[in-house]
C-alpha cells in the first residue's frame, strides 16, 4: 500500500497483521504470511520455542525475510506472568514491541482489564512499546493511550469466534477518542469483516484463526490482504451519506419535453 503507519519507533506498510499459530504446518504458515503481504507476525512465547528444532525444523526459519516478529503474552492470566513473558520476548528478539494479553476468562479469552492496565504500566516504565489487547471499551482504551501505549487493540468479537465486528458503535467511539493507532484484534471471520474494520478507520487489523482455520489458508490470506487494502482505500475516499432513498443523479431542470 502507498501509506504506512508507526507503532512506537517501528514503521510498517501492511495493515494486515497475522498470527503464527493453528496452521497445519510451518510451511503453510510461511506461505500464508507471504500471501497476506504482512510485515508483522505475532508469536505466543508461552507456546512456541523460537529456536527449538523439531523434526529438523526451526520456527524462525519459516518466518519470511523482512517480517517483524511481535511477541505476545497469550496464555498469561496474571500480571507477573505477562510481565515475565514480555521481558523474555525482548531478550530473545532484541526489540521492545510486545502485544500484551492478560486473560481474565479461560472460556471466552476475554481480557482482564484491570490486570492489563497494571501490566501495561509496569512494562511502559521498563521501556516497552506496549500494544494491549483489550475489550471494545472506550474508557479502557483511553486510559491505555494516556499511559503511553503507542496503540490499542480492542477486540471485534471473542477470540476465534469469527463473528466479525459485533459493536461498531463502540469501535467508532474508540477511534474518535484516542489519538494512537487502533488495531482491531480478534473475532474477524472473513474478508468483509476486515474491510469493514478498515472502512471505519482502524489503523490495522490482526487475525490468526480466520486465516489458519480456513479451508484454504493461503487463499484466505490473499483475500484478507485485498480486503484490508480495499477497506483502507474506501476510508480514505470517503463514502457517500446513507439516505432513505436515492435522488436523481442528474438535475431535472432544463430537460426537454416530449
Amino acid at each position: 500500500m502507498s501509506d504506512s503507519f508507526t507503532l512506537g519507533t517501528h514503521t510498517f506498510r501492511s495493515r494486515l497483521i497475522v498470527g503464527s499459530g493453528k496452521y497445519a504446518s510451518l510451511e503453510q504458515m510461511r506461505e500464508a504470511t507471504l500471501a497476506a503481504g504482512a510485515d508483522l507476525i505475532t508469536v505466543a512465547l508461552r507456546r512456541v520455542e523460537l529456536s527449538a528444532v523439531k523434526d529438523g525444523k526451526r520456527f524462525l526459519d519459516f518466518v519470511p525475510e523482512g517480517v517483524t516478529i511481535l511477541p505476545n503474552t497469550a496464555g498469561c492470566y496474571d500480571v507477573d506472568a505477562a510481565v515475565t513473558t514480555a521481558r523474555l520476548g525482548r531478550e530473545l528478539l532484541g526489540h521492545d514491541l510486545v502485544k500484551l494479553e492478560v486473560i481474565g476468562d479461560e472460556r471466552t479469552l476475554f481480557p482482564d482489564v484491570p490486570a492489563t492496565l497494571e501490566a501495561a504500566k509496569i512494562l511502559l516504565a521498563d521501556g516497552f512499546e506496549v500494544l494491549p489487547y483489550v475489550g471494545d471499551d472506550p474508557v479502557a482504551c483511553q486510559r491505555l493511550a494516556a499511559m503511553g501505549c503507542p496503540a490499542v487493540m480492542p477486540l471485534a468479537a471473542p477470540i476465534g469466534s469469527g463473528l466479525g465486528i459485533r459493536n461498531p458503535a463502540n469501535l467508532r467511539i474508540i477511534l474518535e477518542t484516542v489519538e494512537v493507532p487502533v488495531i482491531v484484534d480478534a473475532g474477524v471471520g472473513t474478508a468483509s469483516d476486515a474491510a469493514v474494520a478498515l472502512e471505519l478507520g482502524a489503523t490495522a487489523v490482526l487475525m490468526n484463526t480466520a486465516i489458519a482455520g480456513a479451508k484454504d489458508p493461503v487463499k484466505m490470506a490473499r483475500a484478507m490482504k485485498l480486503a484490508v487494502e480495499a477497506g483502507r482505500l474506501a476510508y480514505e475516499a470517503g463514502r457517500i451519506p446513507r439516505r432513505l432513498y436515492a435522488s436523481a443523479s442528474s438535475p431535472l431542470d432544463g430537460l426537454a419535453s416530449f
